[in-house]
């Protein structure tokens, strides 16, 4: 695809850094958004470039649902277009439910779930329009699961909801040329938990061993390819058969 243009919240670090990677070696047009991470999304920027491709980073909290819908005007007057949307931003934290706050509790309904559907609404316009588009969202390797989730409740059930979320935006827009996929990573070595935490988790998972970014990523570009024009409502569990 000429100038494709791609769109990843959380791209400045960690999964989302690797999915933006490697399109630029594709030479894809590529925003990442941040909230936090300045220093990362410049040498993300920076990393992009010098793999070939062309890069915007701009910080905005898509949690609001005006700056979701005006990050997407941002990228689309730039370039034009957006091809595909990485929802990859998923803040978390650990508190017993008996212990958390109503402030952590919304907090991760606002980080992980509600920017899926405020950018989806965003960019779908313009997807229909092109009768094309590719949307990948991402869950936990378990949430299909609905277990008993004690330390991480509403995190939890949020990644649940972006399943469901995901399903029903691909019925809605298959009809379009549009795929709405999930990937569901289980423990990942992207920077975000320490090394002995990893090391510990090993001998839950079936694979023994502790996934990559690459892994991930793999998935992604199979999701964003014609390859996977048929492929719409999918959850791809990248986990070594943990959660399962």
């Amino acid at each position: 695809m000429d100038q494709a243009v791609a769109l990843i919240t959380g791209g400045a670090k960690g999964i989302g850094r690797g999915i933006a990677l490697d399109l630029a070696t594709r030479h894809w047009r590529i925003a990442i958004c941040y909230r936090t991470s300045e220093t990362e999304a410049q040498r993300t920027i920076l990393a992009i470039t010098e793999r070939g491709g062309q890069a915007l980073a701009v910080r905005c909290d898509v949690s609001d649902p005006v700056a979701a819908k005006n990050l997407v005007k941002q990228v689309e007057s730039q370039w034009g277009r957006i091809d595909a949307l990485i929802n990859g931003a998923g803040p978390y934290h650990r508190v017993n439910l008996l212990e958390e706050t109503v402030e952590g509790w919304n907090e991760m309904f606002d980080g992980n779930l509600h920017p899926i559907f405020y950018l989806a609404q965003a960019v779908a316009p313009g997807m229909k329009a092109r009768k094309f588009g590719r949307i990948v969202n991402f869950s936990m390797a378990n949430a299909d699961q609905m277990v008993a989730q004690p330390e991480v409740t509403a995190h939890y059930i949020a990644k649940a909801g972006v399943l469901i979320l995901t399903r029903t935006l691909a019925k809605l827009l298959a009809p379009h040329g549009i795929t709405v996929n999930a990937v569901s990573p289980g423990f990942i070595d992207s920077g975000s938990a320490p090394p002995q935490e990893l090391a510990g988790m090993t001998k839950r998972i079936p694979a023994g061993y502790v996934g990559t970014v690459d892994d991930t990523v793999a998935a992604v570009r199979y999701l964003l390819s014609d390859e996977a024009r048929y492929v719409n409502g999918a959850n791809i569990q990248i986990s070594g058969g943990w959660g399962i």
